[in-house]
Parts: structure tokens; sequence; C-alpha cells
């Protein structure tokens, strides 16, 4: 699991690891991606950077995340009808 990896050169308290832990499967479940992915990769990155910078709401580092991620290369572009999903490249 790549969070845990990361998190073995960071600094944080076990409360603010189970928030990070908690953002980061939050995270894997929206977009719908294996743990083992790029994508997991930079969700992980994002919501450690996120959270050394102060920020403990789940919620709040889960959106950003996704959101970093969705705007990222790691995802293309799928048309379905008038709708454009996003979807992680594995």
């Amino acid at each position: 699991m790549p969070i845990i990896r990361l998190l073995q050169n960071a600094s944080f308290g076990p409360d603010e690891i189970r928030v990070i832990v908690r953002a980061f499967d939050d995270a894997l479940r929206t977009l719908g991606v294996d743990r083992s992915s790029l994508v997991a990769e930079a969700l992980a990155k994002k919501i450690i950077k996120l959270a050394q910078q102060g920020e403990r709401d789940p919620k709040t580092l889960r959106q950003h995340a996704v959101r970093s991620v969705s705007q990222s290369d790691l995802t293309e572009d799928i048309s379905h009808g008038d709708a454009r999903l996003q979807r992680p490249l594995q």
C-alpha cells in the first residue's frame, strides 16, 4: 500500500495517520482504483503533502487529492453519450 510506505518518512502521530489513511481509502473508493496503481501513489503523495501543510479533515484531503489526480495526466476522458467521465489510467 503506497500510503504506508510514504508515511514512513513523515512525522505524524497516530491520530493524524488514521485521518490520512481514511482520506486515502475514501479517495481510492471514489475513483475506483487499485492500491497498486500509479493513481493510488499520486493520491497518497497529494494527501500527505496536504497533511504536512496542516490539513486534518479527511473529507477535504480526499476532495483535493481526487481533484488533483483527476486533472493530471494520469487520467483520460471517456465519452458516454453527453456525459464526460474521468477514468484513471491503470
